[in-house]
């Protein structure tokens, strides 16, 4: 007697996946969706947009090297504060140069 032979039971019994199944599993892997948008007319190349898409966990992205929201002032608090820290000593750098020169 022979068996159909199945995969491993990854999702439920019912052999279907719950969304927090596949939200696990996209996160911990991470997918990319990419493509093009192209508008010609007459064979002149008006508009091309470019998409690209990265849906991941923000581990499995640090793993990948992609932390481009930690030096992002509009989303992080830290990067806010370094750039504010920055502009503070520019200015004081400034304040000191007119100074010395009112003295001079």
């Amino acid at each position: 007697m022979t068996t159909a032979s199945r995969l491993p039971g990854t999702y439920g019994p019912d052999g279907g996946a719950n969304l927090a199944d596949i939200l696990e599993r996209v996160l911990d892997k991470g997918v990319v969706i990419a493509g093009d948008i192209r508008i010609n007319l007459l064979d002149i190349e008006l508009l091309t947009i470019k998409l690209r898409l990265i849906v991941a966990s923000v581990d499995k992205a640090k793993e990948m090297g992609i932390d481009w929201w930690e030096d992002d002032p509009s989303l992080s608090s830290g990067a806010r504060h370094r750039e504010l820290a920055a502009e503070n000593e520019r200015l004081q750098h400034r304040l000191a140069e007119l100074e010395h020169r009112d003295t001079a």
